[in-house]
């Protein structure tokens, strides 16, 4: 924790166990999985009810974290770490699905309201309302009549797992730009590959 070199917290929302490994609702932990296999780490430790470990992007010091806790509750973890590795809200990047956007498509944003995504609204609480960068990766909409809390907690569908693998590689890509050249030049990449 020098302080010449900036540090960053990536948060995957997800919800733990192996029975919703590959659900819709865990894509956040698909993409914090793939950014620690790209630096060349794997989640060993466990603090403040997280899955972490760490790399360095370009020299940043890169922390990723996979919290442990039920969705409502992952500010429980992600603020006691924030604090704890002296990471501002600005450098601290919370990645999770989204309903609202097609599969496939990301929307990486600097702030905003909670969406009514219960693990989003955990975190403002947690950091006291603070602005936080997000990923937001689409999962699309339930099909018919389906209760969208059961289509989340749904694995996705095999004719769907290319755009999901090319969708956590854009994250990924994202991501690492954020770290590199900062929030408006990865918005400016990102937001607009898939509008």
């Amino acid at each position: 924790m020098s302080g010449s070199t900036a540090s960053y917290l990536i948060v995957g929302l997800g919800n733990p166990g192996r029975r919703y490994r590959n659900n819709r609702h865990n894509i956040g932990f698909m993409v914090v999985d793939a950014l620690a296999r790209q630096v060349g780490s794997s989640f060993t430790r466990h603090q403040s009810q997280a899955l972490l470990t760490d790399g360095r992007i370009d020299g940043a010091h890169v922390y990723l974290a996979k919290p442990q806790t039920y969705m409502n509750r992952v500010g429980d973890s992600v603020g006691p770490l924030a604090r704890y590795y002296r990471i501002p809200p600005t450098s601290l990047v919370v990645v999770y699905d989204d309903l609202d956007l097609p599969l496939g498509s990301l929307r990486l944003r600097g702030g905003g309201g909670s969406g009514g995504h219960r693990g989003v609204e955990s975190i403002l609480q947690s950091l006291g309302g603070e602005a936080f960068p997000r990923l937001r990766l689409g999962i699309g909409r339930p099909p018919g009549r389906m209760d969208p809390a059961d289509f989340v907690l749904e694995d996705f569908h095999p004719d769907e797992a290319e755009a999901v693998q090319r969708a956590i590689g854009r994250a990924v890509d994202c991501l690492q730009d954020f770290v590199r050249l900062g929030l408006e030049r990865a918005m400016t990449r990102f937001n607009t590959a898939e509008a």
